[in-house]
């Protein structure tokens, strides 16, 4: 029992009570612990399940001397974790990452007291513009290209945005410039490489404990070799399954797990894993089938991964966009894809850069290439539709259509 997975379970004990994200953060330096804390006395050796029944027991004792007022449900400033009549550590509750720093770094123990989420059948038109809100999320391969237009959006949408990515000074850099923009804490940098497993799994204990579990699991981290089956080699060939056909099972794997932990206290709480795959994924792609292949695999892998997490409210998807024709991987000058075509000779009669761009931009019906709005839309889509798993949404403005 990881210090990470008794936070999800904390944090899944405050979003079932009140209907709405909070924030978690462990604290396990040497604090006075006051006596309105909700004490939890939880062993190692404890399962998950177990351990969930504790923190649940824990806040109907605590809730007998903080009961509700005027309709506003308590939820405990903090929580102590014991074993063995030992202090392990201390977990602050916050309605946002801001918010439960401040408390712990002021030492507020005040009591929370908040509405229960709306829950009304009809559409709401404020709560659809604020899907991730104070929500978790993660995005791998973050820090650059299409993964960082998603950490962007998402962060401009309200999310606090956890910004993996193997190049751990790019996340930083890019973190940085979210926050001065958003002028809160909205990002936050790690460090991962996707296709290893203690790497994933250290990943998702930091933000377990960094902030108390997850929402949102944007699988993004992808790479490119193209080749022909007659020439390539193995190892390209391999280089691109491990990232974006393994990388995506390894990430689900770590990601299920917290999200399932998370669930044993919020059981109704929907949480979402989103592969961004390719229009690749959906058809054939010439010299270029170890991407097309992993692609494919990818959504063999969302589908089943979808069948077996909904017990757990984890609804799996993926988005398959177009071209972005606007991102390093086709528009640098230097090694992008519009220059080695061109250099190729790829496009018949192209004398120009605009030339094989226009190529491109031809095939598809909306006449252009896909832009990183355009995608965070569709996973907001997702999000937000609870009646939904186990597909894979088009965003190829008409090139690829669902059948």
């Amino acid at each position: 029992m990881t210090y990470g997975i008794i936070a999800a379970l904390i944090r899944g004990l405050c979003v079932n009570v009140t209907g709405r994200p909070h924030i978690v953060i462990f604290n396990d330096r040497g604090v006075v612990v006051p006596k309105n804390a909700m004490t939890l006395e939880i062993s190692e050796e404890e399962s998950e399940e177990k351990a969930a029944g504790i923190i649940l027991a824990s806040y109907e004792t605590w809730k007998k001397t903080n009961p509700a007022r005027d309709s506003l449900i308590p939820v405990p400033p903090l929580a102590e974790l014991t074993a063995n009549g030992m202090c392990l550590g201390v977990y602050w509750i916050g309605e946002d990452y801001d918010s439960a720093l401040k408390r712990r770094d002021e030492k507020d123990i005040s009591c929370l007291y908040e509405a229960p989420a709306d829950k009304h059948d009809l559409l709401n038109p404020l709560r659809r513009s604020r899907v991730v809100k104070n929500k978790i999320a993660l995005v791998t391969g973050g820090a650059q290209g299409i993964g960082e237009e998603i950490s962007r959006n998402l962060a401009a949408c309200g999310a606090l945005v956890f910004i993996a990515d193997l190049n751990i000074d790019k996340a930083g850099t890019l973190s940085a410039d979210i926050n001065k923009i958003e002028k809160r804490t909205a990002a936050v940098a790690l460090s991962v490489n996707v296709s290893d497993e203690e790497s994933a799994l250290a990943m998702f204990e930091t933000i377990a404990v960094t902030a108390g579990g997850l929402d949102l699991c944007v699988s993004n981290a992808g790479v490119l070799k193209a080749g022909s089956v007659l020439e390539q080699d193995i190892a390209d060939f391999k280089f691109v399954t491990d990232i974006n056909y393994t990388g995506f099972f390894i990430i689900s794997k770590f990601a299920g797990r917290l999200l399932r932990a998370q669930n044993l206290t919020a059981p109704e709480w929907k949480t979402d894993i989103i592969q961004v795959n390719s229009k690749s994924g959906l058809e054939g792609s010439n010299k270029n089938a170890a991407y097309a292949g992993g692609k494919f695999g990818g959504i063999g892998l969302v589908e089943s991964f979808a069948m077996e997490l909904v017990e757990y409210g984890i609804k799996v998807n993926a988005v398959c966009p177009g071209n972005f024709l606007d991102g390093p991987l086709w528009s640098d000058p230097v090694n992008g894809l519009f220059v080695q075509y061109m250099k190729q000779g790829k496009v018949p009669e192209a004398k120009s850069i605009a030339d094989v761009r226009a190529f491109y931009e031809a095939k598809v019906p909306m006449k252009r290439g896909c832009a990183g709005k355009d995608l965070v839309r569709a996973i907001l889509y997702i999000v937000e539709q609870e009646y939904e798993t186990g597909q894979a949404l088009p965003v190829t403005g008409g090139q690829v259509m669902l059948r």
